[in-house]
């Protein structure tokens, strides 16, 4: 709320109102379901409109009235404690806890400076983005921990050392595998 007041007298009261994301709610819940335990949310917003948005979304908690290093402060402090952090920030004024975070995201329509600072930029302005992020991450992390079971399992290592395969054999054979793990890995994520 602003109040426009001349002389000493209130004349006028402007309202200024940020709406939600519509799929806001949707996706705290999908990042629940992905795996995070805790979401806060630090806002420069007023305790009640804070208050009110983090009962709409059923989140954690929150901090209202934060100024940027406050914001960096607070990250600092869950890192601190052990926690792994995750910062979703879009202004110039979420920049300092976005560089303190474990991974800070963006998303396209943040301001220039986040979209720099971030680790990750999304490619779209909806929140729901993070969800396919968070499964593209962990998909990603099965990948490639499958394709270096597969290797070491060829076993080729130690048959070039203990001489039961000339090198040649087995440079050929691990080039060809290499080759046919890089065309398997270059399927989609989201389709297996």
């Amino acid at each position: 709320m602003i109040f426009l007041a001349i002389g000493g007298e209130l004349v006028g009261i402007i309202s200024i109102y940020d709406p939600l994301k519509p799929e806001a709610k949707e996706t705290i819940m999908n990042l629940r379901r992905s795996g995070f335990k805790n979401i806060i949310m630090l806002t420069g917003d007023s305790e009640n409109a804070a208050k009110h948005i983090a009962e709409e979304l059923n989140i954690d908690g929150y901090l209202a009235g934060v100024l940027p290093e406050d914001k960096a402060n607070y990250v600092k402090k869950l890192r601190d404690e052990g926690h792994k952090v995750v910062m979703v920030g879009d202004g110039v004024n979420d920049t300092p806890a976005l560089s303190c975070a474990d991974v800070s995201i963006s998303l396209q329509d943040s301001s220039d400076i986040a979209r720099e600072l971030a680790d990750v930029t999304l490619t779209s302005s909806s929140l729901e983005e993070i969800v396919v992020f968070k499964q593209l991450s962990k998909l990603l992390m099965k990948r490639i921990k499958r394709n270096y079971t597969r290797i070491v399992t060829l076993g080729l290592i130690l048959l070039g050392m203990f001489g039961i395969l000339p090198a040649s054999t087995t440079s050929l054979i691990h080039n060809g595998s290499t080759f046919i793990f890089a065309m398997s890995s270059s399927t989609s994520l989201l389709e297996n």
